[in-house]
């Protein structure tokens, strides 16, 4: 992994505070549909083995969430999480995209999953063999990432081709990409300086959720990252007490760089509230009223494990 260790720390972004380990605020559960039974399947995107989660009640149209990995991080570690997105409404799929980086082969996002992901939602809508026939909000995409594919996604918001998130030009945005919502993201120069990258998102609201004892993309780098955004609205979402792998289900991953940073938070505790956080950020970009008033109104008071930003 050293001749990677550029490409990664572009992705590798810590207030550290004595958290809360409440159960999850019942607020945005009562005031926003949540399923409670949620199935997945395994599909072929692309190349790409993928599971996918969906709810199985509600009526409406689904829209898309393509969770972007972690390098090295294996898909099964973001079941949780990807479930608990999936029962907000969504269609969540979670791909292993191998491929070379520099001179390490292993699981690393790439940008052109997103508009492979949006073809394929496509396709499986009119699958007559799919339980997602006529189910997804085709026009309706979304990104999710984690660490190196949370990178990948502010590149792909942006719309230029970023090498080592990608290695062909020309525009990497869907058409249909709509929000998108980025666990333990900064663009930071790998050269040491301590410069910025900075991502225009192009209209596309984007959150940042951080974990404020991450010790692989610290706090100061996502809050760097945040502030350097323009063409957009965006969030910063800090879990108190969460590191790096706030998300995953196991705290140490096989395979993947640790973090130094212990988890104060509760892994469960820290699981649910970044899904939480991310689900609704991401509806309310796609107009449900009440996902809107708990992300911009009353969610940072009901919850005690985040302090949020938001800016125009």
């Amino acid at each position: 992994m050293a001749a990677a260790a550029a490409a990664l720390a572009l992705t590798v972004g810590a207030l550290a505070g004595a958290p809360a380990a409440s159960a999850a605020p019942s607020a945005a559960a009562s005031a926003v549909t949540v399923s409670s039974d949620v199935a997945s399947y395994y599909a072929n995107i692309h190349t790409d083995a993928s599971t996918v989660y969906y709810p199985t009640t509600g009526t409406g149209k689904l829209p898309v969430a393509l969770l972007l990995q972690g390098a090295d991080v294996d898909r099964d570690e973001y079941a949780t999480y990807a479930r608990t997105v999936a029962s907000y409404g969504f269609v969540v799929v979670v791909p292993n995209h191998w491929r070379l980086v520099f001179v390490d082969y292993g699981l690393f996002s790439h940008q052109g999953q997103a508009i492979q992901t949006a073809i394929w939602a496509h396709v499986e809508n009119a699958n007559p063999f799919s339980p997602l026939r006529n189910r997804i909000d085709t026009e309706s995409f979304t990104l999710l990432g984690h660490s190196f594919g949370a990178a990948t996604g502010l590149y792909t918001v942006q719309g230029n081709c970023q090498i080592p998130f990608c290695w062909l030009g020309g525009n990497q945005r869907p058409k249909e990409l709509k929000a998108a919502a980025f666990y333990g993201a900064n663009t930071v120069d790998p050269s040491g300086d301590g410069g910025i990258d900075p991502i225009n998102t192009a209209g596309i609201p984007v959150a940042l959720i951080q974990g404020s004892v991450d010790g692989v993309s610290t706090p100061a780098e996502a809050q760097g990252t945040y502030n350097a955004f323009s063409g957009g609205p965006a969030s910063l979402i800090t879990v108190n007490g969460a590191n790096h792998y706030g998300l995953t289900d196991s705290p140490a991953p096989s395979g993947a760089e640790p973090d130094p940073s212990a988890q104060v938070l509760p892994q469960q505790v820290s699981i649910e509230t970044a899904a939480r956080w991310s689900a609704l950020y991401l509806r309310a970009q796609l107009g449900d009223a009440a996902a809107a008033a708990y992300v911009y109104g009353h969610g940072d008071a009901a919850d005690s494990n985040v302090t949020v930003q938001h800016r125009p």
